[in-house]
């Protein structure tokens, strides 16, 4: 039960079976940021400051959202009930479209433990990718289209508000559009590594550099 966002956070921040991942993930983040700030004087800006604050938070959204999905029952109740495959089965009542309802139904559903971990998986790297600011050119396509999934999947489902996949589909394009990985993420890092060595014309550099 949410109490208030104060406590919401600390226990979102101690009450995890992975909180040493994600503490892990915040420490990395800030030392990026520090060696950014120190290196680059350009992205001391309020600016740069303020997309790294909304793609961090943004991070941590995804990050959670992956804490009720946790493997093998791809769930966080200790009887094996909800979590992820009550979600998704709720997209065969509440897809806007029959197309996406018959492939849950009848693709989806029967090979769920495939699905499940690809499902986990993804969400992860987002968050983690979002948090760090590395490749989040790459993840940010990726939430993006976890996001229409979500958005077209459910829209039918009682008590869900589509526009919240809308927003969050937004939200997911901006950061893909503005590069939001060069604001004090770990992109900026690999951005001026491959200036500084002349490497970008290699086929791994340009695709490096596509992803950052």
């Amino acid at each position: 039960m949410r109490v208030n966002p104060i406590i919401d956070a600390i226990r979102f921040l101690t009450d995890s079976p992975l909180f040493y991942v994600f503490d892990l993930l915040v420490i990395a983040s800030l030392v990026i940021v520090a060696i950014n700030l120190q290196r680059d004087p350009a992205q001391r800006s309020i600016k740069d400051l303020s997309m790294f604050a909304l793609r961090f938070v943004m991070g941590c959204m995804w990050w959670q959202q992956s804490l009720w999905k946790l493997p093998p029952t791809y769930t966080d109740r200790p009887d094996g009930t909800g979590g992820l495959h009550d979600w998704v089965s709720k997209m065969v009542d509440g897809a806007a479209f029959q197309i996406q309802s018959d492939f849950v139904q009848y693709f989806v559903l029967p090979h769920f433990q495939v699905f499940a971990p690809m499902v986990y998986a993804i969400e992860v790297l987002i968050g983690a990718s979002l948090i760090t600011g590395t490749a989040v050119r790459l993840f940010s396509l990726l939430g993006a289209a976890m996001a229409i999934n979500l958005w077209l999947g459910l829209y039918r489902t009682p008590y869900e508000w589509p526009w919240t996949y809308v927003f969050l589909t937004a939200a997911q394009l901006l950061f893909f559009i503005l590069d939001a990985g060069r604001s004090l993420g770990g992109d900026a890092l690999i951005a001026r590594r491959l200036e500084r060595t002349h490497a970008r014309y290699g086929l791994g550099s340009r695709i490096l550099a596509l992803i950052t």
